[in-house]
C-alpha cells in the first residue's frame, strides 16, 4: 500500500501538475497585469483593519481569516518542507519554490476573490466559501462533479497526520533520544494521544476558536522563527551572498539534485511550493470566504500576501540556514531533523530548542485551521448533522501520523493536494474574467472616494 502511495504522488505530480499550477498560475498572473506587485502596497493597507466591518455577512474578519490561513501554511512546509525539497532537488529547488510563490499570488488572488464573489449556504443556511461552492455558484450545477472530487480529496488530504510525523520526530530527537529515554513505537503512540488532545480542545469550539487561537499564535510563532534564523544567518552573514547565488545557479544545472536533471528540480521545488504555500490547492479560499467582507478584491488582496510571506520570507530564511551551515552535505537527515541539525550546529546547546518550540507552535496552529478545511469539505458532502463524525476522524488520524513513516505521509498528501487543485485551477481560470471586471471596477471606485 505504502509503495502505491508513493508511486501515485510522483506519477500525478509530473508535468501536468507543474503545467496546471505554475503554467495556471503564470497565466493569471499576466492576465491580472502583474497585480500582485502593483498592489502589494494597497494589500498590506487592508490588513491593518482599516476596512473592517464586524455587520457584514461573515464569521470572522479578513485579519483573522489571513491569520488563520497563514497559520496553516506558515508551518512545518516551511521548516520541514525545505529540507526536504534541499534533500531531493539541492539549492536550486528552492529558486523554483520562489518562482511557484509569485505565480502562486496571483492564483490566491484569483480564487480568493470567488470565494466571497461565489459564496453558497450549507444546510443550515449558514455562509460559506470555499472552492466547491464557487464551482457550483459560480459555473453552474452540472459542474458539481468537480466540487464533489475537491471535498473528498479534501477530507482525506487535510489531515494533520505530516504535523503529527513531524512534530514526533523532533519531539523524540530533542527530548528524549539524547538521554536514552526513547522506547520506539509506545513514544510515538504516546505522544500521537497527546497531541489529540491538545487540538481536540480547540478544534472542538468551531471556527472562531480556531481563528482566535490563530491570530495570536501566528505573530508570535512567526516572530520566535525569526529571531532565531537571523541570529543564526549574522555568524554566517559573509557567505550569504554566495548562498543566494549557488540557489539561483543550481536552478538551471541540476547539479545537487537527485538524477541531476533541471526538470526534477522545478518539479521538486513546485511540489514542496504547493504544500507549504498551498496556492492553487484551494484550501485558502476555504478560510478567507468565510470571512466578515463584501469586497471580493480585497480579499483576494490580504490573501494574496500568503504566499510571499510563506515562501519568499520564511522559506528562504529556513534554506538559508540548511545551506549557511553546510548540514544538507554532511548528514543523512531527513525532513525535520535535517533544519534541526542545522540549528543545533550554529546554535550549540539551546538551538535544538529553540526550533523544537517553533515546530510545536507551528504544528498545533496547521492542525487547528486543517480541521475547519476538512470540516467544511466534510459538511459539503455529507451536511452539517454529520459533521461531528469528521473531527473525531480527524483526532484519531494525528495517532496514526504520528506512528507511519515520513516517505509515506509526505506522498499520500501530496497525491491528495495534486487531486484538490484541478478542480480549483479549472473553476479559477474558468471565473477569471469575472475577478478582472470586480478588479477594475474596485480600483476606480477607490480612485473616487480618494
Amino acid at each position: 500500500m505504502g509503495d502505491f502511495i508513493v508511486s501515485f504522488s510522483n506519477w500525478i505530480w509530473d508535468t501536468p501538475m507543474l503545467i496546471l499550477l505554475m503554467g495556471g498560475g503564470f497565466v493569471l498572473f499576466a492576465y491580472s497585469g502583474f497585480l500582485p506587485f502593483r498592489r502589494l502596497g494597497h494589500a498590506i493597507t487592508l490588513v491593518s483593519g482599516k476596512y473592517d466591518d464586524d455587520k457584514l455577512p461573515g464569521q470572522i474578519s479578513s485579519r483573522q481569516a489571513l491569520s488563520a490561513a497563514i497559520a496553516a501554511t506558515v508551518g512545518l512546509g516551511n521548516i520541514s518542507g525545505v529540507a526536504i525539497a534541499i534533500n531531493m532537488g539541492g539549492p536550486g529547488a528552492i529558486f523554483w519554490m520562489w518562482m511557484s510563490a509569485f505565480v502562486g499570488m496571483a492564483t490566491k488572488y484569483f480564487s480568493c476573490s470567488l470565494s466571497i464573489m461565489y459564496r453558497g449556504k450549507d444546510d443550515t443556511g449558514e455562509v460559506q466559501g470555499g472552492p466547491m461552492y464557487v464551482i457550483e455558484e459560480g459555473m453552474g450545477k452540472k459542474w458539481k462533479p468537480l466540487a464533489v472530487l475537491f471535498s473528498v480529496a479534501g477530507v482525506l488530504g487535510l489531515l494533520a497526520i505530516f504535523q503529527a510525523n513531524q512534530l514526533t520526530a523532533v519531539l523524540r530527537s530533542v527530548l528524549l533520544v539524547p538521554y536514552d529515554l526513547d522506547t520506539g513505537e509506545t513514544t510515538k503512540w504516546i505522544l500521537g494521544i497527546s497531541m489529540m488532545l491538545i487540538v481536540a480542545v480547540v478544534i472542538l469550539g468551531g471556527i472562531k476558536r480556531i481563528a482566535l487561537v490563530a491570530s495570536r499564535l501566528v505573530p508570535f510563532m512567526v516572530a520566535l522563527y525569526f529571531v532565531t534564523v537571523l541570529i543564526i544567518m549574522f555568524q554566517y552573514i559573509g557567505a550569504v551572498p554566495d548562498m543566494l547565488w549557488l540557489i539561483v545557479k543550481d536552478a538551471f544545472t541540476g547539479e545537487a539534485a537527485m538524477g541531476g536533471a533541471i526538470g526534477a528540480v522545478i518539479v521538486i521545488g513546485a511540489r514542496r511550493a504547493a504544500f507549504s504555500n498551498e496556492a492553487g490547492i484551494g484550501t485558502a479560499p476555504m478560510v478567507h470566504g468565510a470571512s466578515k467582507n463584501n469586497e471580493p478584491v480585497r480579499e483576494g488582496l490580504i490573501a494574496m500576501l500568503g504566499p510571499f510571506i510563506d515562501t519568499v520570507v520564511v522559506c528562504t530564511l529556513t534554506a538559508l540556514v540548511i545551506l549557511l551551515t553546510g548540514v544538507w552535505e554532511s548528514t543523512e537527515n531527513d525532513g525535520v531533523r535535517l533544519t534541526l541539525s542545522a540549528f543545533e550546529m550554529a546554535l550549540p546547546g539551546f538551538g535544538k530548542y529553540l526550533l523544537m518550540m517553533a515546530v510545536l507552535v507551528f504544528a498545533l496552529s496547521t492542525m487547528f485551521t486543517y480541521s475547519y478545511y476538512g470540516h467544511k469539505c466534510f459538511i459539503y458532502l455529507f451536511g452539517t448533522k454529520k459533521a461531528a463524525y469528521y473531527n473525531y476522524f480527524y483526532l484519531v488520524t494525528i495517532v496514526a501520523g504520528a506512528v507511519v513513516s515520513l516517505e509515506v505521509v509526505v506522498s499520500f498528501i501530496d497525491g491528495m493536494y495534486a487531486i484538490m487543485a484541478i478542480p480549483t485551477m479549472i473553476s479559477t481560470i474558468y471565473l477569471a474574467p469575472k475577478v478582472k471586471a470586480a478588479t477594475i471596477d474596485y480600483f476606480e471606485r477607490m480612485k473616487v472616494k480618494a
